[in-house]
């Protein structure tokens, strides 16, 4: 994993953990880390950033939990093969929405205008955006 590809801001409101892990999904997203990419090791990432093992450990468990990486025991951890899970989670969601609307009988324009509007609740209330 190229050098250039995570680093961190310590000015900036997100916490190093969130940076890394934002910094990765961002990078499999362009296509610069592809499936099968063996990442740094905590220990070797966390000396490279000057930042706490710990810090790297909660953003590779985060990227794990939403299958955009897989760790392999003592083989280290790597990007997952099916990339960025993200987008499948988020499809899987919005089909369970349209089914739930549907079922509901709520107008999809209705729909998409209550999606909108807790997008932008979310957005106003997280500090790093």
């Amino acid at each position: 994993m190229p050098e250039s590809i995570v680093s961190i801001d310590s000015t900036a409101a997100a916490p190093p953990f969130e940076q890394i892990r934002t910094q990765i999904i961002e990078s499999v997203r362009s296509g610069a880390l592809p499936p099968g990419t063996r990442l740094p090791t905590v220990r070797a990432l966390a000396t490279q950033l000057g930042i706490a093992t710990n810090t790297v450990a909660r953003a590779y468990r985060e990227l794990e939990r939403d299958d955009l990486i897989e760790t392999r025991g003592r083989m280290g951890s790597f990007i997952a093969a099916n990339g960025d899970a993200a987008h499948r989670h988020a499809q899987e969601a919005a089909i369970a929405f349209a089914a739930r609307i549907e079922k509901l009988g709520i107008d999809p324009d209705e729909a998409l205008g209550l999606v909108t509007q807790s997008l932008g609740a979310l957005a106003r209330s997280d500090p790093s955006s």
